[in-house]
């Protein structure tokens, strides 16, 4: 036997634990951590592909789902206001971003504080409680021909509804953000001399934003889902009315454009607020 085979003989064992001990190095840390775009970028070409295939194959009639093509000149035609009522496609979905962000920001401004104070006051917590957990479940359309007949049928009444949905998933979140602050976190505060008013701006506050931005994140997601119902209110223009107004002519390319249009925006703007959370917050997941 050579002397060099000798050698690595002896070798192997030290670099098979080096190579376990890489290995053991890179399970530290979150489960699940490390990025995803490429497996997402898989899964987006492999769903685009089999929807390629299965329209060019005749596998689904082109009434039930057209090609991508169809769907992507239906695009272009809305891109020139090509379609029923002649709005571009940019003034649809300027209209409805209004209507969302309108809705979400009112959300913000009167949720966060409702929540903030279901979490740190008994009293509030026994109001605010019982009328959140009543109407949480209800599906907008449930209760839209009501807000149709205390609003009537202008922009109020769509605001309203997509307002109602964002209203209570931000309230809950805030609550749990504050409920979920580590008591020794007030009781040193507090132990330091900070009054009430002190321990929520400096304390709880900050430890309560992680869940503020991830209620903000689901509630604006409900308000894109409640868009459609709230075009259904005699709107004119908006992707909502657009698609709807599409299916009632049988444009399932147009109706199938309009779904990507809202999924997109939505997303585009889930990625900004992911964003924005990573700069307010950047102590998330490091305490």
């Amino acid at each position: 036997m050579s002397t060099g085979t000798t050698i690595v003989k002896k070798a192997a064992p030290a670099l098979l634990s080096n190579a376990a001990h890489r290995r053991r190095a890179r399970s530290y840390g979150a489960l699940g951590q490390g990025s995803t775009w490429v497996i997402s970028s898989v899964t987006v070409i492999a769903l685009l592909a089999l929807w390629w295939l299965a329209t060019s194959m005749h596998w689904i009639k082109p009434l039930f789902l057209p090609s991508p093509a169809a769907t992507f000149k239906a695009f272009v035609s809305a891109l020139q206001g090509q379609t029923q009522g002649d709005t571009p496609l940019a003034q649809h979905v300027l209209i409805s971003i209004s209507r969302v962000m309108s809705a979400f920001l009112l959300a913000v401004v009167t949720a966060v504080p409702v929540g903030i104070a279901m979490g740190t006051s008994r009293i509030a917590r026994g109001i605010a409680d019982p009328l959140i957990e009543f109407y949480r479940p209800l599906p907008p359309l449930a209760y839209l021909p009501l807000i149709v007949i205390w609003l009537g049928i202008d922009e109020s009444a769509k605001i309203t509804l997509i307002y109602l949905a964002c209203f209570a998933p931000l309230a809950m979140a805030s609550k749990a953000g504050v409920r979920s602050v580590a008591v020794e976190q007030i009781n040193a505060a507090r132990s330091l001399g900070a009054s009430n008013w002190q321990v929520i701006r400096l304390v709880v506050l900050p430890a309560a934003l992680p869940e503020i931005l991830t209620g903000m994140r689901i509630a604006i997601g409900f308000g894109w889902t409640t868009l459609v119902a709230a075009e259904m209110v005699a709107a004119t223009a908006g992707i909502g009315q657009m698609v709807l107004n599409a299916s009632n002519f049988l444009r399932t390319d147009v109706v199938i454009m309009g779904i990507v249009v809202i999924g997109l925006l939505a997303y585009g703007i889930d990625v900004l607020m992911r964003k924005m959370e990573v700069r307010l917050i950047p102590w998330k997941g490091k305490m």
